[in-house]
């Protein structure tokens, strides 16, 4: 005759120990289920949603179809380019086409309706370097630098923006990322400076490296594929003229910037050795011209002036 379950049961219960241990283990394996259950459902194991590609779409476009896709958008920045409408999708992360999981938050950069407005400080009376950092922090730039004749070199003797004189009461505003044109003392003998090596250096600091020795920034061309969003990433791969030569203050140096690495390396090692060879070409001038100033010197000091000497009129000794 078969027992009972009812039986077993029975028995445990009987015994508080074992039946104790039983119901925590339930307890535990229930909990272990519906956890696993829990988190099936709330990461939805599973599901995957393709990221739409939200270029070029209105924000409330943009909003409704990421809705449709179980999606959420976030606008991690803003860009003012005048080429799109205002509110335009820009760029985006992740990029159309990932797979993901539902309730993702895709980040996306938008296009401003207008250009931010900033105050434009006075610079006047500050060294060139100074200057710069002063209108990169209120996030413009040097649109031009322009020497004038005066004892304190790489001094800002004046300060223009949009063709008005900036001066201690002024309060005006620019756009953010336009440029301020500066009016620089240098000294005679003193209007030549050497230029920098920019290639491999992004857009920006290749400027900031041209405007701290007196230099301005010539054409700026870039390689297909450079645009306003990935401009940052690009680097200069040639500079005209080459690293190391001399050049007026205020001269202008012309850039060409690309996206692809292997070039920048590849064209950073033929600039290295035409930099190289230019420094040693310009220690020779410099050195031929001190030898020429040093003889040139020690001629004038080795040369007698001839010495007056008196008329003979035959009367020596007539007041003897």
């Amino acid at each position: 005759m078969e027992k009972r379950p009812d039986n077993y049961l029975s028995r445990l219960r009987q015994q508080p120990l074992l039946w104790n241990l039983l119901l925590i283990a339930a307890l535990i394996l229930a909990m272990a289920v519906a956890a696993h259950i829990l988190m099936k459902v709330g990461t939805r194991h599973g599901a995957r949603r393709t990221v739409p590609d939200f270029s070029g779409v209105a924000l409330h476009d943009a909003q409704r179809i990421a809705r449709k896709h179980d999606l959420r958008l976030h606008i991690n920045d803003s860009l003012f380019v005048p080429a799109y409408e205002g509110g335009i999708v820009l760029d985006q992360l992740p990029e159309g086409g990932v797979e993901v999981k539902p309730g993702r938050t895709v980040y996306i950069t938008i296009n401003s309706f207008r250009q931010k407005m900033v105050p434009v400080p006075y610079v006047a009376g500050r060294s060139l370097r100074q200057a710069k950092n002063m209108l990169e922090i209120a996030g413009l730039e040097i649109a031009e630098l322009v020497y004038r004749p005066d004892m304190a070199t790489n001094y800002v003797l004046e300060e223009y923006c949009e063709g008005k004189p900036v001066t201690p009461a002024t309060r005006m505003e620019a756009e953010m990322g336009s440029g301020v044109t500066l009016y620089v003392g240098v000294e005679e003998g003193r209007g030549t400076t050497v230029v920098p090596r920019l290639v491999g250096l992004p857009l920006m600091q290749a400027k900031g490296r041209l405007w701290e020795l007196g230099l301005n920034v010539g054409n700026v061309d870039f390689d297909e594929g450079v645009n306003l969003l990935n401009q940052k990433e690009a680097r200069v791969y040639v500079q005209i003229p080459g690293a190391e030569h001399s050049a007026a203050l205020g001269s202008k140096v012309s850039l060409r910037l690309t996206l692809d690495g292997q070039k920048v390396d590849k064209l950073r090692a033929e600039a290295e050795k035409q930099a190289q060879a230019a420094a040693e070409e310009r220690r020779l001038a410099e050195q031929q011209r001190a030898d020429s100033l040093a003889q040139a010197a020690l001629e004038e000091a080795s040369a007698e002036p001839a010495e007056e000497r008196p008329a003979d009129n035959g009367n020596e000794g007539f007041f003897d």
